[in-house]
């Protein structure tokens, strides 16, 4: 896979985790992670959880908006589970989506959870595997 640095998207979603939900939402995420990892595009995935504040932050790479329009595809199921266990409180999309990921979008960023910022500069070291 190549990956154009101006084609790139990164997330940073920030959850509020219901409360009593930690281990279901701990075991969703990670259902939710090893399906993505199998079967959907990103280029990384990496999610982490602050227990004491109920708080988990995403951190998701795509190679281009075509790629996050696939998981949303093939991942919604996944998606829900995991939404049943929590609420987004900030979405943050760094890089330029196309009009159909903004399209997805939309609710959030105007409501004012979800913010576009658009890449200046940046680079990826190595290869990327499979």
């Amino acid at each position: 896979m190549t990956l154009e640095a101006d084609e790139m998207l990164l997330f940073r979603n920030t959850m509020r985790i219901t409360d009593g939900h930690l281990e279901e939402f701990t075991a969703a995420v990670r259902e939710a992670i090893g399906f993505v990892e199998r079967n959907a595009p990103q280029v990384m995935v990496q999610t982490f959880v602050d227990a004491e504040r109920m708080l988990a932050y995403s951190y998701q790479m795509y190679a281009d908006s075509a790629a996050v329009l696939e998981h949303w595809r093939v991942s919604e199921d996944q998606i829900n589970a995991v939404s049943a266990h929590c609420t987004v409180v900030d979405f943050q999309v760094h890089g330029s989506p196309d009009e159909r990921v903004l399209a997805g979008l939309r609710g959030m960023i105007d409501d004012g959870t979800a913010v576009v910022t658009p890449r200046i500069a940046g680079f990826v070291r190595g290869a990327v595997s499979p």
